[in-house]
């Protein structure tokens, strides 16, 4: 199982944090809307390593057979090999390359209020938010936990998916 978990962990990890390193230093320019839109899309992507990983068990492993608990932990380990890839190429992008990320992301925020003519209360009242948040952030604990709650909704979602359409039972009629 580990070689297994590791090698198709490592690929989605390695797909998603390079995807996410091509992809943020643009941000600004690509816009954050659609950012988010192609880091999410580039996530899933990735975690199509986690089908792939729980077939090749089932098939190379586990004789053709899988249950659905089986399936659960080999595509549950595999998404966290891939998350905390995900978590570790953010941290070496963000401190390394983009320390002004969050401002710019501020900037993006409250601009966006002012053009839909938000109250100038609530925009310093976003603004403070988004202040209090950058400190916050600047903890790399808290920066890596935060960072890890972006692939995994997604990594457990696939996970079930995958567990559910890969488990088979070895039938009387295969095992003769």
């Amino acid at each position: 199982m580990r070689k297994t978990v590791l090698t198709f962990g490592l690929l989605s990890g390695a797909l998603s944090g390079l995807m996410m390193a091509g992809t943020v230093p643009f941000m600004d320019r690509i816009g954050f809307d659609r950012g988010v839109i192609l880091g999410y899309t580039a996530i899933v992507i990735s975690f199509l390593f986690v089908y792939a990983g729980v077939k090749s068990y089932r098939d190379t492993v586990a004789g053709g057979q899988l249950s659905f608990r089986t399936g659960l932990v080999v595509g549950g380990l595999i998404t966290l090999v891939s998350c905390v890839c995900y978590v570790i190429a953010w941290q070496v992008v963000y401190y390394n390359f983009i320390p002004d990320f969050l401002d710019k992301y501020s900037a993006y925020v409250l601009d966006k209020l002012r053009a839909e003519g938000t109250a100038p209360a609530a925009i310093d009242e976003k603004a403070r938010e988004m202040a209090e948040f950058k400190v916050l952030y600047a903890n790399p604990l808290v920066n890596a936990a935060l960072t890890l709650l972006e692939p995994l909704p997604v990594g457990i979602v696939v996970t079930l998916v995958s567990a559910v359409l890969l488990r088979k039972k070895l039938t009387t009629e295969t095992r003769a």
